[in-house]
């Protein structure tokens, strides 16, 4: 029965499956159907074929059956004309392009997958990861993990950021976890993995200028409490050396844990700073003030100048700086080591020595915008300044007299 026809190379098991069953003409030429077996059930049931020329080759293809496709003989013609005006694909064409599909849904890359391989290749040197993996399982995961980037609207974003809102989250917060699904995403267009959203975010307004840094009278209690933790000697006198360092340098608690001794250049009174958050690594002076302190340290066989435990990289610093603040009866919302940074920091700006070219060198800033936030203490320092000028010169400069 099945001849010398040309089969359509999916279908072509199927229609020999059939050619043991006697073929049943309808009223539609090209149209027949094949009494057979339904599956899972105990009566049987027509099963239409369509029977068409197209291109010069012959084509016998199953549509389906009476009760499991709900087909008819009509429709079954209906499908033959739109086999042979090329408008309509074949069954298991169809099956096999949403089979492709959904393969290609599987592996296409999603805020989840990009997030893997980006920990992959930043893993080794990206310092906030730790940080950065909190802030993805906690509020980009489940809102975000399983859509490909292309499918991310405004409007979601909109949603999620006003979610994160509702959750008490500081802007500064919100800002952060939101600049790391913008990172995920540019790490994606960056290589090329896939389509991204091209909308900016619109993204939190912070007050970052937080005056959390410590006055005379602070500096000096704090001062007293870091001499009593330097009597008590092991790592309550290490604590009090690094919370020193981080007031007489400006240094970040991880730039000062990261420190090793064949950083310091003694000989042009130096400190390199690794790695720093800026990227590139730098160099700031070794002060007078830090010299003492970094000589107080007590050598062992840790290439590390503060080192934790069995020698390796001090990791948890939180508990004990936490204890030294609360000592002194520094407020609860101060971050120890920010707050010392941002105090050397604040102190130099506010004396008018320090231009913000240099300010933003001591602070290793990759750019003068974080340098910025010093800025107004600066100027107020320079009118301060202007304002001597003023109570010497009098009334002198006023186009009526001259000194």
């Amino acid at each position: 029965m099945v001849g010398k026809l040309f089969y359509h190379p999916d279908t072509k098991q199927e229609v020999v499956m059939a050619a043991k069953y006697k073929r049943q003409k309808t009223q539609y030429p090209g149209v027949f159907y094949h009494v057979m077996p339904r599956t899972g059930h105990k009566e049987d049931e027509k099963v239409y074929y369509i029977r068409f020329k197209r291109d010069g080759k012959q084509y016998e293809e199953r549509v389906g059956g009476q009760h499991s496709n709900d087909m008819t003989p009509q429709r079954a013609n209906n499908i033959r004309a739109e086999r042979i005006e090329g408008k309509r694909e074949s069954r298991l064409e169809r099956q096999k392009r949403e089979t492709e599909a959904r393969e290609a849904e599987h592996n296409a890359w999603t805020v989840a997958k990009i997030w893997e391989y980006y920990k992959e290749i930043r893993g080794e040197w990206n310092k906030s990861l730790a940080t950065d993996g909190y802030r993805y399982e906690s509020y980009i995961a489940s809102s975000f993990g399983k859509e490909q980037p292309k499918a991310i609207k405004p409007v979601d974003v909109d949603r999620w950021r006003m979610d994160l809102e509702k959750r008490n989250l500081s802007p500064q917060t919100v800002r952060h976890i939101m600049a790391l699904l913008k990172r995920i995403l540019n790490f994606a267009k960056n290589r090329v993995l896939c389509e991204t959203p091209d909308f900016a975010f619109d993204m939190p307004q912070v007050d970052n200028i937080k005056d959390d840094a410590l006055d005379a009278e602070q500096i000096d209690t704090l001062a007293k409490v870091l001499d009593e933790e330097e009597k008590r000697g092991g790592p309550y006198k290490r604590f009090a050396g690094m919370m020193r360092l981080a007031l007489f340098t400006g240094m970040r608690r991880g730039e000062i844990t990261n420190l090793k001794w064949e950083d310091i250049d003694w000989r042009n009174n130096l400190i390199a700073i690794r790695n720093p958050k800026g990227g590139k690594d730098q160099f700031i002076p070794l002060t007078n003030l830090s010299i003492p302190v970094l000589k107080a340290q007590k050598l062992t066989k840790s290439s590390y100048v503060f080192p934790g435990k069995d020698g390796q990289r001090l990791k948890n610093t939180s508990k004990l700086s936490r204890a030294i603040f609360d000592k002194a009866k520094l407020p609860k919302d101060y971050r120890p080591f920010h707050s010392l940074r941002h105090t050397f920091a604040t102190v130099l700006a506010s004396s008018g020595k320090v231009d913000m070219y240099s300010l933003q060198r001591l602070l290793t800033h990759k750019s003068p915008i974080m340098t910025q936030r010093y800025a107004k203490l600066h100027d107020e320092a320079l009118r301060r300044s202007a304002d001597v000028a003023t109570s010497i010169f009098g009334g002198h400069i006023t186009g009526e007299k001259e000194i």
